[in-house]
């Protein structure tokens, strides 16, 4: 009882570390984000301004930009600690992992955060056009009073949407160096991967216009593409 208790009592402890190291890291980068709150404001809200010219986005309550403030730090804050809860993720499960499987650790880590940032940029070129979209969709008769932290709440949301989206092509990398999937498997289900595609883009997008749809999904199928190359010539699979 006493031997099997040990390694669970290493791994909790292993496990223990690297949650304060991320716990540690995302701090940093809250504090960091916190430090220019006003900039970030502004930058998430630049869409907002531009499908709705010389209109502001309106708080009700006395607290509202303080916990807005704090919300928006905190999201700041994972999205620049990513890199350092990804490693520390990686050290955690690094003993489980086989010397194949770890080699390719580190670049699908790097890979990860590469497509998250890239993700979010995309889903930010897709923001105005969402918004003029929606916004306009009531005609003259209805005009647009919306206030911060909803709007903020749709934008952090949106924005994490398309970065977790363009991390697909990682997630199917992954699956194949486990012997999950191999590049004729993904080559047979082409079609299929295009309707899911298509799908989640329409569920993740909020607009429904083609233009914002097609945002996300040329990007996730040339990626789906890319993926069947790299498993074939990289994974010899």
């Amino acid at each position: 009882m006493t031997s099997q208790a040990t390694p669970f009592m290493t791994h909790l402890g292993e496990f223990r570390t690297r949650l304060f190291k991320s716990l540690i890291a995302v701090s940093v980068g809250a504090v960091f984000a916190f430090a220019f709150h006003e900039e970030i404001l502004e930058f998430l809200a630049r869409p907002y301004r531009v499908a709705v010219p010389d209109t502001g986005l309106a708080i009700f309550r006395p607290t509202e930009a303080f916990s807005l403030v704090m919300r928006i730090s905190l999201w700041g804050g994972v999205i620049l600690a990513s890199p350092v809860i990804l490693y520390q993720l990686w050290r955690f499960v690094a003993p489980a992992l086989s010397r194949r499987e770890k080699k390719w650790a580190v670049p699908l880590t790097a890979l990860f955060v590469l497509l998250f940032a890239l993700g979010i940029t995309v889903g930010y070129l897709a923001l105005e056009r969402g918004l003029t979209f929606l916004l306009a969709f009531g005609g003259d008769a209805l005009e647009p009073v919306i206030g911060a932290d909803l709007y903020y709440k749709f934008t952090m949301r949106f924005l994490l949407a398309f970065g977790i989206a363009f991390e697909f092509p990682v997630f199917l990398f992954a699956a194949a160096a486990v012997g999950v999937v191999t590049s004729t498997t993904l080559r047979r289900y082409r079609r299929w991967a295009v309707v899911i595609i298509l799908v989640a883009a329409a569920f993740i997008t909020p607009s429904g216009d083609p233009l914002t749809l097609m945002f996300l999904a040329a990007p996730l199928y040339i990626f789906y593409e890319i993926t069947i190359l790299a498993v074939r010539f990289l994974l010899k699979k």
